[in-house]
């Protein structure tokens, strides 16, 4: 390889990098508004609107951007409304995360419900094995293990007793049912999928899900006063749609194409930063000095799995 070649490789890397920072930000994001709105609105309403708005964008987005490997075509095919199902599938795993996060975040603290995110690799590299053969290499599993010792210590607050007596809070017992949903789908994604970019992929998952969502809430969406609802409601609703969902789609798909998948996946480990970041921006202060170690075992496995680059 050239010289030219490798730094243009290198160039390439880390614009990689660049968007998966940013995807993994505005992820982060989500949790600090959610639990801001938590009590606002239900969660079934909430992400019911938030499908139909982030599919909108997602719809846009496709039918202005090239696809990747498809010859640059822009928009949707006959092809990818094959097999209408699969969206379903999808959207019960995508959409009943979502409504577990946000019911979580009623009474879990945004930032051990990161922690808990971050436990979602080592269960979608456990899932991985069964439904796509895909064994899990010594050298990703070891730090896949010191992130989610991290995700314990914060979630169990740095006390040895309560992790023997599983003392683990409501809401974040909630969220990591929705976590495993989510360590579902991420395999299901590739199971399912006959060709269709990862915009196209995500923009019907989220159509899917609007329709979805709103058949099984139907009266929850009706006897929701929206015209009452407060403000941070609606921004909330906007950051979800445009950031959480149509950016961070088009980050991974733009950092999968110029990064390895466990490099990808590593930046799930620096989503505790981000939301004490968030926490302190939103004016809700520092974490206790107790959950901090844990946070840095998190970090230590997100350098682990970024080395060499």
């Amino acid at each position: 390889m050239t010289s030219g070649t490798a730094m243009r490789g290198r160039a390439q890397a880390l614009r990689g990098h660049a968007a998966m920072l940013g995807f993994s930000a505005a992820v982060s994001g989500s949790f600090s508004l959610g639990a801001l709105v938590a009590n606002d609105i239900g969660p079934v309403p909430l992400t019911a609107v938030r499908f139909l708005c982030a599919a909108l964008v997602l719809a846009l987005l496709v039918a202005f951007l090239p696809a990747a490997g498809r010859a640059g075509r822009r928009g949707f095919a006959r092809a990818d409304l094959a097999a209408p199902w699969r969206y379903l599938v999808l959207a019960l795993l995508y959409g009943g995360y979502f409504v577990l996060m946000f019911e979580g975040l009623k009474t879990a603290h945004p930032l051990a419900a990161g922690a808990v995110f971050t436990l979602t690799p080592l269960m979608t590299a456990a899932l991985a094995w069964p439904m796509l053969g895909q064994r899990l290499r010594a050298a990703v599993a070891a730090p896949l293990a010191v992130g989610a010792a991290g995700a314990v210590w914060v979630i169990f607050r740095g006390d040895p007793g309560a992790l023997l007596r599983l003392e683990i809070g409501p809401g974040e017992a909630i969220y990591f049912l929705g976590c495993v949903l989510h360590a579902i789908y991420a395999p299901m994604l590739r199971l399912l999928n006959r060709g269709e970019s990862a915009l196209v992929t995500a923009a019907l998952v989220t159509a899917s899900g609007f329709v979805l969502f709103l058949a099984w809430g139907w009266d929850e969406v009706l006897t929701t006063d929206w015209a009452a609802l407060p403000l941070r409601v609606w921004v909330t609703l906007a950051y979800l749609a445009v950031f959480a969902t149509a950016f961070a789609a088009s980050a991974m798909q733009f950092a999968a194409q110029r990064l390895p998948a466990s490099k990808v996946m590593a930046y799930t480990y620096a989503t505790p930063v981000w939301i004490i970041l968030w926490e302190l921006a939103l004016g809700h202060g520092v974490p206790g000095w107790i959950v901090l170690p844990g946070v840095a075992l998190i970090v230590t496995a997100l350098l682990i799995l970024l080395r060499g680059d």
